[in-house]
């Protein structure tokens, strides 16, 4: 009898334990089938949101694409009121980005830089013709207004938050500063000077010196070069003049690939 008994409440337990354990894999798969939804509606919310953000990621990129589209060709009609070719924009844009890498800049600032440097002279849109345009020397009273272009262009888009115009906005105000301190609009010294304007200064004057001007005629390479050793120091950062020298032939291709008509 007691092993009867002892059978029975044997028998009993694992009847006990198949329902329970039952019960347990019922409530496990009824789980997975919920997790399994849930996963899935979360995969479709994932989904739906990636794609979201590859549209704004998309409209971002035409934004700023469009953006400079815009300062380049701005930049070249700023250029063409003082009787100079589109091209000085992109060969200075080019010979910027250029010396920033050489330098050791990032790529992506160095883009940034490159994208910015066509608005350098853009306040030349506030200068009257007869001085922006006349064949002979400036007076001085001429060449304090031609001075105010700088600032002109410091002031279209100092307001802004955006990088690009951020970084023009400080190359118009800085690229006719000098090394040395006697440049314009406030008489910066060396490292005072922004670094996009030092970069800028220098691919400005590179290329305004051997094109031909209302002006003048388009100077000589070993006369530019020379100038530019000269100028080491008191116009120019002597570190970049000497990056300049060391990829020269680079920025001679430049000149050649955006050369004028």
């Amino acid at each position: 009898m007691e092993q009867k008994k002892l059978i029975d409440e044997v028998e009993a337990l694992r009847e006990s334990f198949d329902s329970t354990t039952s019960q347990i894999i019922k409530d496990l798969r009824r789980q997975e089938k919920i997790m399994v939804r849930s996963d899935q509606r979360q995969q479709r919310e994932y989904d739906e949101l990636q794609l979201q953000l590859d549209e704004i990621k998309r409209l971002n990129k035409e934004i700023e694409d469009t953006q400079r589209e815009v300062l380049l060709t701005v930049g070249g009609i700023g250029e063409t009121r003082s009787k100079e070719t589109f091209n000085h924009v992109r060969r200075v844009a080019e010979y910027s980005k250029l010396l920033a890498l050489k330098m050791g800049m990032g790529i992506e600032e160095a883009n940034l830089l490159k994208d910015a440097s066509p608005m350098h002279d853009i306040g030349k849109v506030g200068i009257p013709d007869s001085i922006l345009n006349k064949p002979g020397k400036l007076t001085e009273a001429e060449f304090e207004v031609m001075k105010h272009h700088a600032l002109l262009g410091y002031e279209m888009f100092n307001k802004s938050e955006r990088p690009l115009l951020k970084a023009a906005a400080i190359i118009a105000y800085e690229h006719h500063e000098k090394y040395d301190g006697s440049g314009y609009p406030r008489g910066l010294v060396g490292e005072e000077i922004h670094i996009y304007g030092r970069i800028t200064s220098i691919a400005d004057v590179f290329d305004a010196l051997g094109s031909k001007r209302c002006y003048k005629e388009a100077w000589s390479d070993p006369e530019v070069f020379s100038l530019l050793r000269e100028q080491s120091g008191s116009h120019f950062d002597p570190k970049l003049v000497d990056i300049f020298f060391d990829c020269n032939a680079e920025f001679l291709a430049i000149r050649e690939a955006y050369k004028d008509e």
